[in-house]
């Protein structure tokens, strides 16, 4: 006798149904990875690209069906470790395997799989390339990545956490999948020992699934001053002086983690330089006479709106923090290990609180308020008024371009109608530049190059160039995502590579013009047309080897090049 649902299971089985069907994916399992993934990392604050970047497929995968690199909370992508900046004293890694599966129940083979593959992969002394055919190309360089990143950090104390998340529509857990899961967590501390390392293997059942589904995180935050505080003028600006065991309330969550997504998206992952930090943290431990706020200047907080709602207490409604971050980092880790202070604290911080304008005056604030810092510029190039200009045209098109991370996400618009920063700069440069093995290798540094950056952002520029790039970008990532022809691997290897054949075939040439791009009717571009570009692309790649090593070399641009060269000749 089939067992009988609990309503969870029934809600999710149904929910996933109909999230499925609006989404672009191709299979339910693959959207049901999706949505695992992004609910047991929503903390992290991730964009949905970044969730399907760390999506491996099927087959080979070892039981990993989302696998997540974190460098002191930041996500580590394939072109970061080169880019590090400077080595620091203190570092924390976090290795996240997640396993979604659609099923009424979680299964032992899924933590046997797990336990086989930490054995084969995550020994140092075993070579990566020693399980090529055994498992794909994507999981090999996740954990050649994972090796990587702890080598460049030999130098620092590190503290590295593994943690594997089996997600499942299940309702209980048996004693034979825990005692499973306890082997796997001793087998890995074996590998790494010591008490700077920990292993987790936690179990969503359909029950806490469908809580983080339904969670939504407040936009209203209360902030508990020290003293009245200054209000500017007849605007909803202040000045306070806030306790610093308040201050560290005020950016953590209820289990105590620092709530990352107040902190602006462009300044967050800024790791700022170590003896900045050192000396934070050194005025923070020092037992002086002197106020924190005598010797720091503080922290500066936008938000939608602000009420006094009691003498010494405001509301903040969507506050975002843009001046600050070291400080802020610092005063968490500090009460995280010293967790006792927080009862005996008696030292301020001063906040400034502003309401803007409107979006002109908060991006000069942002500009103003980390002119003095190390902030590279190159951080804060979504503040640049074209990337304002765009959004605007974006937006009375139907599309919304996402200069604020996951703004557009947090008011329920689909990542259909959402195009990021390095999205658009990746499809600029495959197009304009003739670049897309550069777009491919460097996804979170693509605009730190000058030279390119002034090439593509140029001020006057025609806006309907860059709406009609995000349009047949889109249209690719459409397709791409919902052809059954392609593994995740592939999907992700040749994207740019489909959509600057696409214009180079309807234009008949290898070099993209601005002008001609733009008299390009959009609407005409059909599936069938974007399919047979895939296919010209993917068999040059497959004959070349297929991997992510051909998908960043020019070699098989060449090729491509080559054929639309051909085409252009053969058509005139």
């Amino acid at each position: 006798m089939a067992k009988v649902m609990t309503n969870n299971q029934l809600l999710i089985r149904e929910y996933v149904k109909q999230q499925f069907s609006a989404s672009q994916f191709s299979q339910e399992s693959d959207y049901f990875e999706f949505l695992a993934s992004s609910q047991v990392l929503r903390d992290y604050d991730l964009s949905d690209e970044e969730i399907e970047s760390g999506l491996t497929g099927h087959g080979g995968d070892g039981g990993c069906d989302g696998v997540y690199l974190f460098y002191n909370d930041i996500l580590v992508q394939s072109d970061f470790i080169e880019n590090m900046p400077t080595i620091p004293k203190e570092a924390t890694i976090r290795v996240v395997i997640v396993q979604a599966k659609n099923e009424l129940s979680f299964h032992e083979d899924a933590l046997m799989k797990w336990k086989t593959i930490s054995a084969n992969l995550l020994q140092f002394d075993h070579q990566i390339t020693a399980f090529e055919g055994r498992y794909t190309e994507q999981i090999l360089l996740f954990f050649q990545m994972f090796k990587d990143l702890r080598i460049k950090l030999l130098t620092s104390k590190v503290k590295l956490s593994f943690d594997y998340i089996y997600v499942a529509v299940a309702d209980e857990l048996s004693q034979n999948v825990k005692a499973q899961a306890d082997e796997l967590c001793e087998q890995v501390h074996q590998l790494f020992p010591g008490t700077a390392t920990s292993v987790n293997v936690e179990f969503v059942d359909a029950s806490q699934l469908m809580e983080l589904i339904n969670a939504q995180p407040s936009q209203h935050y209360n902030l508990v001053l020290a003293e009245n505080p200054i209000a500017i003028g007849i605007k909803k600006d202040y000045v306070a002086l806030v306790n610093l065991a308040n201050y560290y309330r005020f950016i953590t969550d209820e289990h105590g983690g620092l709530r990352k997504y107040i902190f602006e998206s462009n300044v967050r992952d800024y790791q700022g330089h170590n003896s900045v930090n050192n000396e934070i943290q050194g005025t923070l431990s020092a037992d002086t006479p002197e106020d924190f706020w005598w010797l720091n200047n503080g922290v500066t907080i936008l938000a939608e709106d602000i009420s006094q709602s009691t003498p010494k207490q405001l509301l903040i409604v969507k506050p975002e923090i843009v001046n600050g971050l070291q400080t802020s980092n610092e005063i968490y880790q500090f009460f995280t290990q010293n967790i006792g202070q927080l009862s005996k604290e008696n030292r301020n911080i001063l906040l400034r609180i502003i309401v803007p304008d409107d979006e002109t005056s908060r991006d000069k604030i942002i500009l103003a308020t980390n002119s003095q810092t190390a902030i590279p510029p190159v951080a804060l190039r979504s503040t640049d008024p074209i990337h304002r200009q765009i959004e605007m045209y974006f937006k009375a098109r139907g599309l919304y371009y996402d200069r604020r991370k996951n703004y557009y996400k947090n008011q329920g618009k689909t990542s259909d109608e959402i195009i990021n920063i390095a999205f658009l700069g990746q499809c600029l440069m495959s197009l304009f530049l003739g670049k897309p093995n550069y777009a491919r290798a460097r996804p979170s540094t693509l605009l730190s190059n000058n030279e390119y950056y002034k090439t593509l952002y140029i001020e006057n520029t025609d806006l309907e160039l860059y709406f009609k790039t995000a349009v047949l970008g889109k249209k690719v990532e459409r397709f791409m995502k919902s052809s059954q022809e392609y593994v995740q691997a592939e999907k992700s290897d040749i994207l740019f590579y489909v959509v600057y054949a696409v214009a180079g075939f309807r234009l008949g040439s290898s070099t993209i013009d601005f002008q001609k791009f733009k008299e390009m009717d959009m609407e005409s571009i059909s599936m069938d047309e974007i399919s047979r570009a895939a296919q010209i692309v993917s068999t040059l790649y497959r004959e070349l080897g297929g991997n992510n090593k051909v998908a960043k070399s020019s070699e098989l641009l060449e090729l491509i090049q080559a054929q639309l060269n051909r085409h252009a000749v053969s058509a005139t």
